[in-house]
């Protein structure tokens, strides 16, 4: 990318009249930092009000947008160190963007059909892609080349995840099989019986014990990665599950649906705790900041809204995107929001 062409593939919001509009809350907030501190601090409420005086300061914008895909952006997730944005798309490619110079850096090629998912191992040595053409493709990060096929599905792959030790990739398909693959060498070891439906999303969860996964129905399935026997189905949403994430820790499970809300199961009981309710279409995507104190929606209404768990209350609402939001992802660091659309691009948010 040289030249003029270079604006075409990464352009920098600036807005006069939000930037205005940021200025005047910063002022407000730091006015009314000034005038209740010592109110606080006088009653001893000195914890609550910094938690307060944080929340409201926690506010991203758009800063940048990546182009390149010529057809929708599927998924895009960050790479762990966070420097490297990783991008599907149904132009059958997966790419590589530095997220420093908004440059694309690699094009992976060689799917036959849309991509509808990639993954980073945990250590950001590898991608895994899955794809309508039914295979999975591993992939070296550094090289940019193909290092195994993965065949035996017999529809579209759906879904996919690594392991949390990088030593395997679960994978879901329309064909309503869930499969078990070494990264080493790249077969199949092992499948999950028992499962009827066209799996649409599925995770590990951070300790490796447990598989999430959702599929053409409205419940939830957990299984024992290990043993592969089914051990809770989570019921409640009244339409399709689009996806499933569990919490940071393990002890929650965040699921979103085409009923437009997001639930959260606590993983002992199976029980659902919480109901996040605004979005005014089908949901793409749902997981939780690192810290669990908040979440980040995304849905085919064009919005990525984020929520305080605590008080279930939507907190911001994100709009740039100009068609449908198919993924969002939120950086190691908690500090920057990644989203794709169906309008080809993928937008960052800080």
């Amino acid at each position: 990318m040289k030249g003029p062409t270079k604006n075409k593939h990464f352009s920098k919001i600036v807005n006069n009249k939000n930037n205005k509009k940021k200025k005047m809350k910063k002022e407000t907030k730091t006015l009314l930092e000034c005038w209740l501190r010592p109110l606080f601090i006088t009653r001893g409420w000195i914890e609550e009000f910094n938690q307060i005086i944080t929340q409201y300061r926690k506010e991203f914008n758009e800063f940048a947008i990546f182009k390149g895909h010529v057809s929708e952006v599927s998924s895009v997730k960050f790479s762990p160190d966070g420097r490297t944005i990783l991008s599907s798309s149904t132009d059958k490619t997966v790419r590589l963007w530095d997220i420093a110079s908004g440059k694309e850096i690699k094009k992976l090629e060689g799917h036959t059909h849309w991509v509808t998912r990639a993954e980073f191992s945990p250590d950001g040595t590898l991608i895994a892609s899955c794809s309508d053409d039914e295979t999975i493709r591993i992939w070296s990060v550094e090289s940019g080349k193909e290092i195994h096929i993965l065949t035996g599905h017999t529809n579209s792959v759906t879904a996919l995840d690594f392991s949390p030790d990088g030593q395997s990739i679960i994978s879901g398909s329309s064909d309503k099989t869930i499969r078990i693959w070494d990264v080493n060498s790249g077969q199949e070891m092992k499948q999950l019986n028992g499962h009827l439906g066209v799996v649409i999303s599925l995770k590990f969860s951070s300790d490796g014990n447990l598989i999430a996964v959702s599929s053409a129905g409205n419940g939830i399935q957990l299984w024992d990665a290990k043993s592969t026997k089914l051990l809770k189905q989570l019921q409640g949403h009244t339409s399709v599950v689009r996806g499933v994430q569990f919490s940071p820790d393990s002890r929650m499970v965040i699921s979103f649906s085409q009923d437009q809300t997001i639930r959260i199961w606590d993983v002992a009981s199976g029980r659902q705790i919480q109901k996040l309710q605004g979005h005014l279409h089908r949901m793409t995507g749902a997981q939780y900041s690192i810290d669990c104190k908040t979440v980040i929606s995304c849905s085919y209404d064009k919005t990525i809204r984020l929520w305080n768990v605590k008080s279930q209350q939507e907190i911001q609402k994100l709009e740039g995107h100009l068609r449908a939001i198919t993924g969002v992802d939120i950086s190691p660091n908690g500090d920057i929001v990644a989203s794709c659309s169906n309008d080809r691009t993928i937008r960052l948010w800080r």
